[in-house]
């Protein structure tokens, strides 16, 4: 398994670095934080524009049909720059269930408007009950008159409100269990019968509670087979897990370097706080938690690029990259004293996006029960 990036992906790390270092510097960051929409639609045209939103979209459908590795190069950049968009909900939670188990005239409709920046799509999957067990799932979906009335309520769907469609996960059957009978279907965020309200969160990144009350929609717009969509969940959980992690491993970067030239510039009681035992001890165990986070990351991308099984080692590296990010974070907020928790300074908003990673797509409790119950059958057969 070779782990190194290639002359391409490195070239396309020091462009994504550079264009965001300059079109979104954490002032802006912070203003994007603070609007009402989140994300700013110029800065949305330009990054379609350079192919980030189509990267992993094939090149008939006007994508560059990108390698998964190369979205962790993309991801492990906006994570260190914390770039407010609806990047990740649109390029991996919408375009990869379309291009791997969109029909024909979905892909055709959707991928090039995606690809060009025009549609942006949200995933509404978690429910009230806040777990991504799909036996979680109760959002129902009846057959009626040749289409499927939706009726349910999403919680935590990043980028809501200006989504222009959703990927919903419905039971389409009375059978319950794990993934029993759930359907995916792509509906229009302006069908009538769809409420969505903004929930406050701590990373202020515009997470929505959103309403199906008799919502339509047409059996055209099923993403693979009715009643199949728990494997296609499955699958995008994976590598959606694997993205979040690469974004945080760059976010751990950026704080470590961050703190490191603060301790070698902030003076105490005559000297440098470098100088200090308990400061050089803080700053090599977050190096050592993000090189762990990152090494753990780049061999579950791997794996899942290449197809092959990897149950474990995507939840062992959520899990530990859950605890590192905020780990660090910690750190580098008891590193910098007071000004750390303060919104003028970089580091508090590392803190926050720490506390919101945790959670998205399993926090670390629900990921050591995924490994337990794959070693769970070798354990009781040993």
């Amino acid at each position: 398994m070779n782990l190194d990036f290639t002359e391409e992906q490195q070239m396309f790390r020091t462009a994504v670095r550079s264009f965001l270092a300059t079109e979104c510097p954490k002032k802006k960051v912070r203003e994007l934080e603070e609007s009402e929409r989140g994300y700013d639609p110029e800065l949305w045209k330009k990054i379609a524009d350079l192919g980030w939103i189509g990267l992993a979209i094939p090149e008939e459908y006007g994508g560059s049909g990108a390698e998964f590795t190369t979205l962790l190069v993309l991801f492990e950049e906006t994570g260190r720059n914390i770039f407010p968009s609806p990047l990740f909900s649109t390029a991996i939670l919408g375009s990869l269930p379309l291009v791997q188990c969109g029909s024909e005239r979905l892909k055709q409709e959707f991928l090039p408007r995606i690809a060009r920046g025009e549609a942006i799509l949200a995933l509404a999957l978690v429910e009230p009950s806040a777990s991504y067990e799909l036996s979680a799932i109760r959002t129902e979906a009846r057959r009626e008159d040749g289409e499927y009335i939706i009726n349910g309520t999403k919680l935590f769907v990043n980028d809501a409100v200006i989504a222009d469609h959703f990927l919903v996960a419905a039971r389409t059957a009375e059978r319950t269990g794990p993934g029993a009978e759930i359907t995916l279907f792509l509906a229009d965020a302006r069908s009538p019968g769809i409420r969505m309200e903004v929930m406050p969160t701590i990373s202020l990144d515009k997470q929505c509670e959103v309403s199906f009350n008799e919502v339509r929609v047409s059996p055209t717009r099923i993403l693979g087979d009715e009643g199949q969509g728990s494997r296609i969940i499955e699958r995008i959980l994976d590598q959606a897990a694997v993205l979040k992690c690469a974004e945080s491993v760059g976010a751990m970067e950026a704080v470590v370097e961050m703190s490191t030239n603060y301790a070698k510039e902030r003076v105490q009681y005559g000297k440098t706080i470098a100088s200090f035992q308990v400061i050089q001890h803080y700053l090599a165990n977050m190096c050592a938690r993000t090189l762990e986070a990152k090494g753990m990351t780049y061999r579950a991308a791997c794996m899942v690029q290449e197809g092959l099984p990897c149950t474990v080692q995507v939840s062992a590296a959520k899990a530990w990259v859950n605890e590192a990010y905020k780990f660090v974070t910690e750190r580098a907020v008891q590193i910098h004293g007071a000004i750390g928790m303060t919104r003028d300074h970089d580091v508090g908003l590392y803190y926050r996006r720490a506390k919101a990673a945790d959670v998205i797509f399993g926090d670390s409790d629900f990921h050591y029960e995924k490994i337990a119950q794959q070693l769970w059958p070798k354990i009781r057969i040993g």
